[in-house]
């Protein structure tokens, strides 16, 4: 017995191997960029990151294989599931109180890229041979489908059918799941969401009677504002069962189901043809392969004095011609958030309009805009942490607070745009947009 309790004495008094060399990394991190954060190890320690840390901002790690399990095999798909497990957390802020100042700051991301590389290999060898905690899935992923072969109902409802209750935690009034607009003098996101509806109503100069298509109608804030305010008879489709039933039952509450038809259909499977057409945020879920026959349809669909108006996130242009869906970002927004949705070039898309024989007329960056709306959301969904997880369980919230957070410093650093696009069928004869825009954005 007493040999045992010897044993027991001289392991715990052995070195942690492991917190030794975390709380080394973390000081050469401490002085090399000098971060506003600290790092909560497993047993309960705390290491600044910086000379002068945010009081209580953290980045913590639940149990001692977590790293080794991130260092075998770093990248950003194992450190997001672990993020979801909550086996990597932030305490006493946010993702973005955490990340924003460093996205931001470039010198101190080129000041850890200076960091000895021996010093660095050595530190994580004691975690590459220590025993690793993998996580495990948390919640049903998607495929990350991005060609022909799609199921667009399916991708579409793993994104927006997570529930109607879910995206009532951070979204306005009128459900607008976009980039909202925030001219001079608009400064809340509700008042900001109505700006953007009704700029979009003034872009595609709607009049009384006209037929409006919206393609992805989402929860119907759009028709509901086109039809109310100017007179239009609306048509709009979606393949989420929840957004069809909000908006259906939206159409009923403001007495204007009778000027307004709803369905649950593919734009590939529309007929007819329509005097304005929108499309907003839906151009970022078709995929690459499918740009030109998505222009090709907009273009039957719309009458010959038409305009129709394409709001989507974009990317910039590549020197070389690579997926964009190739980078780990991409592929983790495809897994987690948006399965099949990959990002086009405002160039490209430009291009692909006019080879589908649309005349455009005016192409709008709102980068700032959406980056002010994405910080709205990200910060109403963390205030409301307690209720999403609630509703939707831990991992899923975590993330979408990772989502939100990420995309709000990727619009504020450029890494991701956002633009409108007005075009018209034909570039021949009298032009339907006026040859004056002073009207938009006069007071």
């Amino acid at each position: 017995m007493q040999d045992a309790d010897a044993a027991v004495s001289e392991a715990a008094a052995k070195p942690d191997t492991l917190l030794a060399a975390a709380r080394e990394g973390a000081r050469l991190v401490r002085e090399a960029a000098d971060l506003h954060f600290s790092l909560r190890l497993w047993d309960g320690s705390v290491e600044p990151l910086g000379a002068a840390p945010v009081p209580g901002l953290m980045v913590s790690v639940a149990r001692r294989g977590v790293l080794p399990s991130i260092l075998r095999r770093p990248t950003l798909d194992r450190l997001i599931r672990h993020y979801a497990l909550g086996d990597i957390d932030v305490e006493g802020g946010s993702l973005l109180d955490i990340g924003r100042p460093f996205a931001l700051d470039n010198a101190k991301r080129k000041a850890l890229r200076r960091i000895e590389k021996g010093k660095l290999l050595r530190l994580a060898a004691p975690f590459l041979f220590a025993k690793a905690e993998p996580p495990r899935e948390s919640r049903r992923f998607a495929d990350d489908a991005t060609g022909e072969k799609r199921n667009n109902k399916d991708f579409i409802q793993f994104h927006y059918d997570v529930g109607n209750e879910f995206y009532e935690l951070f979204l306005d009034p009128e459900m607008q799941y976009s980039c909202a607009y925030f001219p001079e003098g608009v400064e809340t996101l509700e008042d900001a969401q109505i700006a953007k509806l009704d700029m979009i109503c003034r872009k595609l100069r709607l009049k009384r009677g006209e037929r409006m298509l919206d393609i992805g109608c989402g929860w119907g804030g759009l028709l509901a504002h086109a039809v109310s305010h100017y007179g239009v008879i609306g048509h709009g489709v979606t393949l989420s069962e929840e957004q069809l039933a909000f908006a259906k039952a939206k159409m009923e509450r403001l007495g204007v189901a009778d000027r307004v038809t709803l369905e649950l259909r593919d734009y590939q499977d529309l007929g007819g043809r329509f005097d304005k057409i929108a499309s907003i945020g839906m151009y970022e879920h078709i995929g690459l392969k499918n740009i030109d026959g998505y222009f090709k349809k907009a273009r039957a669909l719309l009458a010959d004095d038409g305009l129709f108006l394409n709001h989507a996130i974009s990317r910039g242009a590549k020197k070389k011609q690579t997926r964009f869906s190739k980078r780990p970002e991409q592929r983790a927004l495809q897994r987690y958030i948006f399965p099949g949705g990959e990002l086009d070039d405002i160039g490209h898309t430009v291009a692909a309009m006019e080879r589908a024989g649309f005349e455009v007329h005016d192409v709008e960056g709102w980068r700032e805009n959406y980056q002010r709306t994405l910080m709205i959301w990200s910060e109403r969904l963390t205030a409301r942490r307690a209720e999403a997880e609630a509703l939707v369980g831990a991992a899923t919230y975590r993330i979408w607070a990772a989502y939100l957070a990420g995309c709000a410093m990727a619009f504020e650093r450029g890494s991701a745009r956002i633009f409108q696009t007005l075009v018209s069928r034909s570039p021949k004869g009298a032009s339907p947009a006026p040859r004056s825009r002073a009207d938009l954005y006069s007071a």
